[in-house]
């Protein structure tokens, strides 16, 4: 019964005039956006965007991409030489320009992205208020989260559209700079022309590939990508650390419960790709585009919970996803995905803020990366539903 009303209060709440109205929300983003960024110029707080800044600077220099530099910022870079370029323009500004510019070039592709989906304008509404404080601690670490999540989104959304060859562009662009773009060749059997859609995977994988050499070298380049790996597989032993502020993870859970850093990904890797992989079974269901958009919201979510590389400004990549599985939802929604959706706003959206006990945060929450738990259960669900529902049954959705 109260989760009934709680349902009907949020729906009710959300179909207000100002909930509705597009220039309302995108205003709060860009609000929200350029507050942070002021507030973490004001305190000096953007080490993250010294590593950025710096990739191309040190790009054009020739210098080692994944060194450290502790007079410049500290930790490493952990991103590929072709994000050189897409940093470049903001990299070049002043930082009280280049850190306004970036933290909204995040906010608005991933806003953008948002409003390409096959969805109802209310349903595309719903999805950018729910993720606004995801968004929020994604900016406040002036992180590259926000493009990743939509360059994810982007992939699905032009392989809905028929426009294969950008597909590929995007896909191949997120495992360019980030690897997790590579979750893209998920929608592959999406795609109504898969002979134009691997072509046009070779294709950019050439082109990202060879274009960092503009601004360097071609041995250079061909060098950086070899120790970018080698950063990549030292990074990975280096997150599962207990007190690590990263692997926010499923496998992270069982490591942090357990009190053992030794506990391998592998088996929960191969178990959640098996899973994952069942939801392709239902080949009569593809034409459901409630079905596409509900294998969305899993490659979204599994791409952060079976990641020990996850850390709290990574979850806007999964926040979506729970995002689009609960606008998606049949109506009534259940009492129980209502519990799980507000389980998931307090546990994982809003741990990271002083609204929950700081005490629950240091004792709890962090310890044990309770902040992935929620996500995990609604993966979890996501499956269920693919293996077992008729997604004609699912809201109606159009564009």
């Amino acid at each position: 019964m109260i989760f009934s009303l709680i349902n009907k209060k949020i729906t009710s709440f959300l179909n207000l005039s100002f909930f509705n109205n597009r220039l309302y929300i995108i205003s709060i983003w860009i609000i929200i956006t350029l507050i942070t960024a002021v507030k973490q110029l004001k305190i000096g707080n953007y080490n993250n965007y010294k590593i950025f800044k710096n990739v191309y600077f040190h790009s054009i220099e020739k210098l080692p991409l994944y060194n450290e530099y502790p007079l410049e910022y500290f930790d490493h870079n952990h991103y590929g030489p072709v994000f050189s370029l897409l940093i470049a323009t903001f990299a070049i500004l002043p930082d009280y320009l280049g850190i306004p510019f970036w933290g909204l070039f995040n906010a608005g592709i991933l806003a953008w992205a948002i409003t390409q989906l096959p969805l109802k304008s209310s349903q595309i509404n719903a999805i950018l208020w729910i993720c606004l404080h995801e968004l929020l601690t994604a900016l406040l670490g002036l992180q590259f989260n926000p493009i990743m999540t939509a360059i994810i989104v982007l992939s699905f959304v032009y392989i809905e559209k028929g426009k294969d060859f950008w597909a590929a562009f995007f896909i191949v662009l997120g495992v360019f700079i980030k690897l997790y773009g590579i979750v893209g060749l998920a929608f592959f059997f999406f795609s109504r022309n898969k002979i134009k859609f691997i072509l046009s995977l070779f294709l950019w994988s050439v082109v990202l590939f060879t274009l960092p050499m503009l601004i360097s070298s071609p041995e250079y380049i061909i060098q950086t990508y070899r120790e970018w790996f080698e950063r990549l597989v030292e990074k990975n032993n280096e997150n599962t650390g207990l007190n690590s502020y990263q692997d926010i993870s499923l496998m992270g859970i069982v490591r942090r419960f357990f009190q053992d850093s030794t506990i391998s990904n592998l088996p929960f890797l191969v178990g959640g790709v098996f899973l994952f992989g069942l939801q392709y079974l239902r080949i009569k269901e593809y034409k459901e585009v409630s079905f596409r958009l509900m294998l969305l919201a899993s490659v979204l979510i599994f791409t952060v919970i079976f990641s020990s590389g996850s850390e709290s400004p990574t979850y806007i990549i999964a926040f979506v996803g729970v995002a689009i599985w609960f606008v998606i939802q049949p109506k009534p929604i259940s009492n129980f995905y209502i519990a799980l959706f507000i389980f998931s706003l307090i546990l994982t959206s809003l741990s990271p803020s002083d609204l929950i006990p700081k005490y629950l945060k240091d004792n709890f929450i962090r310890p044990y990366a309770l902040k992935a738990l929620p996500c995990v259960l609604i993966w979890f669900a996501i499956v269920y539903e693919m293996l077992k529902n008729k997604f004609k049954n699912y809201t109606s959705i159009t564009h």
